[in-house]
C-alpha cells in the first residue's frame, strides 16, 4: 500500500486542493435568459379622484408589449385592449382598475390596481362633499388606531391633482364620516405636511389646519364591503 496517499489526503484538506476522480468535466454556463419575451412595466396605472359626470383616463408604460387587457375590479372590460383606459361620464361606481400586459400571446403581467376616487357635492348648508371609494383587502395591523384591519380605502388625489382636499376657510368644522351608520370602522387622516390622526367613525381636524390639503383612509376591522364605499367631508373644498 502506498503510504503517500494519507500524506497526500492530508494535504488537500489543509491546503483546500481539489482532487477530481475520472473524467468529470467542468460545468458548462447556463445560456443567458432572454428577458425580452417577459413585459416590462415602467410606468404603473396612478389612483385619482374624478367629479360625478366627468371623464377619467388611466394609462400603463410598459417595453416589450404588444397586448393590453384592461379590468375593472378584477373583471376584463370588452373592448379596452390599450395602453389608456378613457372612462367616461363616470357615475358614483368607483372601482378599482388594473391591465394585464403580455407579448406574443405570453404570459400575463398585471399592473398594480389604481383607485378611481369619485366625488359628488352635497348642498346641505355647508361645505359638504361624498367622496367614494373601493375597498381593498389586507390585513395588516397599525398602532392602536386603526388597530388590526382586514380591509382599507384610501381617499387620495395625484399630485397632478393637488394631492388631497382643502379645508374651506367659510367655516371651522373639519370632520370626516363614513355616514353609513356603521361603528366598527376606523378614520385616519394625513396631512400634505405630515400631520396624522385616527379615531372610529368620525375623525375631527384640529383648527386651524396644520396642512393645506388632507387625504383619508377608512379602515375595516372586519366585514370588508365588496362595492364602492362613501366617506362624507365636511368642511372641505372639493
Amino acid at each position: 500500500m502506498n503510504k503517500r496517499i494519507p500524506y497526500i489526503i492530508a494535504l488537500a484538506a489543509v491546503t483546500g486542493l481539489v482532487l477530481i476522480a475520472g473524467n468529470t468535466a467542468p460545468a458548462q454556463p447556463a445560456d443567458d435568459l432572454d428577458q425580452s419575451v417577459f413585459p416590462i412595466i415602467t410606468a404603473q396605472p396612478t389612483d385619482q379622484a374624478v367629479a360625478v359626470g366627468s371623464n377619467a383616463v388611466l394609462s400603463v408604460q410598459a417595453i416589450f408589449a404588444d397586448s393590453y387587457q384592461w379590468q375593472s375590479n378584477g373583471v376584463p372590460i370588452d373592448g379596452q385592449t390599450n395602453s389608456t383606459l378613457t372612462l367616461q361620464n363616470v357615475g358614483v361606481n368607483a372601482a378599482a382598475y388594473s391591465c394585464n400586459v403580455s407579448q406574443n400571446g405570453g404570459d400575463a403581467v398585471p399592473t398594480r390596481a389604481a383607485s378611481l376616487n369619485v366625488v359628488t357635492p352635497m348642498y346641505l348648508g355647508g361645505n359638504q362633499i361624498i367622496v367614494f371609494g373601493f375597498p381593498k383587502f389586507s390585513n395588516g395591523t397599525l398602532g392602536t388606531c386603526p388597530g388590526h384591519f382586514v380591509g382599507y380605502i384610501n381617499y387620495t388625489k395625484t399630485i397632478a391633482q393637488g394631492w388631497g382636499w382643502a379645508p374651506s376657510t367659510n367655516t371651522t368644522i373639519f370632520t370626516a364620516s363614513d355616514g353609513s351608520g356603521r361603528t366598527d370602522t376606523k378614520i385616519g387622516y394625513m396631512g400634505e405636511y405630515g400631520d396624522t390622526g385616527c379615531d372610529q367613525t368620525t375623525v375631527t381636524i384640529p383648527n386651524p389646519p396644520f396642512s393645506p390639503l388632507y387625504r383619508f383612509t377608512i379602515y375595516f376591522p372586519n366585514n370588508v364591503p365588496t362595492t364602492n364605499y362613501p366617506i362624507i367631508l365636511t368642511g372641505f373644498n372639493p
